[in-house]
Order: structure tokens, then sequence, then C-alpha cells
């Protein structure tokens, strides 16, 4: 009999960083034409954000689903449904004549787009020997970290050059491209067993949330990471309407942030051999917090300016990339039996937080106040949170 154990036929890595991308492009890739398309669809500003946040709660939910059914059905089939279902989203959402009809295209976007990011990494894990699957997920979350860096200005560039509409339009033509190499390319790499399994599924997930240790990990990695959500959803309204700053330099800006996270990564990545995870995670949520502070102090005193807004949301985003890396390896080593379950479970709480933060940052009618307030708030939790969660780290 073959070993069960052996890796798979691997697929190419550029078809993996292709189909891992396509959720998250979709999501910063709009960001820019927020404030055109609010404009072209007669919506307020808040309601235009629920584009945002809807589709995080997609990728939220999504995430919750496919690891399991790709472990019964496949990962080719699952990966294939979920790139049919993003591509034919993105046409329907260029396509959309009204902002509910927008909203739901985002939404059936965001499900299908989740499936590249939820069994991209499973396919690395299903194709790789453990010695060499760290240095294959290290290229794919690198490539995860650019994309976003480099989708709001594309979008912002499309968007000032023929609007809104034109985002959709290539996020169909890349969804098409993307579902066609991998019909043709993608190689089944797990082991479907036919039997979903939906009970035990569940099963795994009550354990972990039954931990405290995990619970607190989930919920504040999630809030000092994927709070920075709601500043995206309102910094085309900050830097175009506050500011007085094109379409295009917003997507500029935004991208920008990348480079925070990046450097925190690095930071982690460099320190991680001598300083113990548990301080990275609370230096970097610390630093999320004085920096959401400040920035709040800015809005309630009027001194925004595009340099201090910049100076502070990069600190922040820098103590989200410090953060991220010790929350996730810490959470999915709570329980070494259900190390997939809290991978997957983890993913939801991240993308469910900022989903709400983004959708809190649509309250009222001053986005950079509101954003300010869900950063300081997220920031919070997340020390509250880490510090239970710490507590009870085995001696």
């Amino acid at each position: 009999m073959p070993d069960s154990s052996a890796p798979q036929a691997a697929p190419p890595l550029w078809l993996l960083v292709l189909v891992t991308l396509s959720g998250t492009m979709a999501m910063h890739m709009f960001v820019p034409a927020l404030p055109d398309a609010a404009r072209g669809l007669g919506a307020s500003a808040g309601a235009m954000q629920m584009a945002i946040s809807l589709y995080v709660a997609g990728l939220a939910v999504g995430q919750l689903f496919y690891g399991p059914l790709s472990d019964s059905l496949g990962r080719r089939p699952m990966l294939l449904v979920g790139l049919a279902l993003y591509t034919a989203a993105g046409l329907a959402a260029a396509l959309a004549p009204g902002l509910y009809l927008l909203l739901g295209a985002r939404l059936l976007q965001a499900l299908g787009g989740c499936a590249g990011l939820a069994l991209g990494r499973a396919m690395v894990r299903d194709t790789s020997h453990p010695e060499t699957a760290v240095r294959q997920l290290a290229m794919l979350n690198l490539m995860v970290m650019v994309g976003p860096g480099l989708a709001p200005p594309i979008g912002g560039a499309l968007a000032g050059a023929w609007g809104w509409r034109s985002v959709f339009v290539l996020l169909f033509v890349v969804g098409a491209a993307t579902l066609a190499f991998a019909w043709r390319w993608l190689p089944e790499t797990g082991r479907p067993t036919g039997n979903v399994g939906l009970r035990r599924v569940l099963g795994d997930y009550a354990v972990l949330l039954r931990s405290p240790r995990f619970v607190g990990l989930a919920l504040g990695g999630g809030c000092a990471t994927t709070s920075v959500y709601a500043f995206l959803a309102a910094a085309p309204f900050i830097f175009t309407h506050t500011l007085h700053q094109s379409v295009h330099a917003v997507g500029i800006y935004a991208g920008l942030l990348v480079l925070g996270m990046a450097a925190g990564n690095a930071i982690t990545s460099r320190l991680s051999r001598r300083v113990p995870s548990a301080v990275l995670l609370r230096v970097g949520s610390s630093l999320s917090l004085a920096s959401g502070v400040g920035l709040l102090v800015l809005v309630l005193a009027g001194g925004l300016s595009v340099a201090s807004t910049m100076a502070l949301m990069l600190l922040f985003t820098c103590g989200c990339g410090l953060a991220s890396p010790a929350a996730l390896a810490k959470a999915v080593s709570v329980d070494p039996l259900r190390i997939g379950a809290a991978a997957g479970l983890y993913g939801f709480s991240q993308m469910a937080v900022g989903a709400a933060c983004t959708a809190l940052a649509a309250v009222g009618g001053d986005p950079a106040l509101a954003a300010a307030v869900v950063l300081v708030v997220a920031a919070v939790i997340a020390q509250v949170a880490l510090t239970v969660a710490l507590r009870y780290e085995p001696r």
C-alpha cells in the first residue's frame, strides 16, 4: 500500500500564490473606489462601507467550511467551486445596478474567494515534507502580504481612469484566468475520505471554545490584527473628504500601510528565537493601542494631516505585524490533536473581528472619529484577552 504520509504531487507555487491571493485582493482593491461607487449608486459612505464589512464576514464564515469539506471531498473540487463562484460574483458586481445587488455580489465573491485563502496553505502542507513546508509557507505568506499592498494603488488607478466598475471587471478577468489555470494544472493534493464528518468537526470546535487560553488568543489575536480593517474601510473618506487627497493617492496610502505590517513580521521573525512570544504579543498590542490613542487625540483636536495619519497608522500596523505571528502560533498549539480546527477557528475569529470593526467604523457621520474609536476599543480588548490567555499558559 502507498505511504499515506508521503507528499502528493505539488501544484506550481505561482498557482498556489494566485489562488491564495484571490480572496484578499478583491477586498483591498475595491477600497479606493468606495467614494466613487457611493456617488454612482447614490449611497451614503456608511452604506458603501458595508461592501467591505460584508466581504470580510464572508471570508470569515467560509473558512469554517472549506477546510473540513476539502478533507472529505477533495481540495481540487472545492477550490474549483470557490473560484467559479468568485468569478461569477465579480461579473455580477461589475454589472450591479444598485447598492443591494452590489452588496449581495460582494458577499458571494467573498464566499468564493476564501476557498483559495483556506486551501492554498493546506495544499502546501499536503505536498511538502516538514523541512520544506516552512519555506513554501513563508513564500506564500510573503505574497499574501505583498498582494494587498499592491491592490489599493491598482484599484485607485482603475477607479480614477474608468470608474469603480472597472475594478470588478479586472477581478472577473483575473478570477476567470485563475479558474482556467487551476482546472488545467491543479492536481488533487489531499486524500479525500468521502465522509463529511460534520459532527466531529463541530465537536473539535466546541472543545477549543471551552478553552480560555484559545478563546483569549483568538479574540485577542483578532482584535490585535484585523481591527485595522476599520481604518482601511474609512480611509477613502478620510483622505478624500477630510484631507482632500485624490482617489489615486488613497490607493497609494492604503498600500503603504502594508509596510508597517511587513516590518512587524520581520522583527518578530528575527527576534522569535531570543524573545518570548508572550513579550512580542504584549509589545505589539501595546504599540497598536498607543498609536490608536494618538490618532483619536488628533481627530478630536482637529489636527489630522496626511503625515500624522500615515505615521500613526504605520506604527499601528507594525504592532499588528508583531502580534500576529505570535498569536497564531500560540493558538494552533493549544491542542496538538486539533491543529487544523484551531487554524480554521482562529481564521474565522480574525475575519469576524475585521467585519465587526469595519461595520462599526461606518457608524456616525465622521469616518475618522469612528475608525479611531474602533481602533482604540479593539486594542483595549486585545490587551485584556491576551492577558487572560497568557495566564493559562502551561508552566
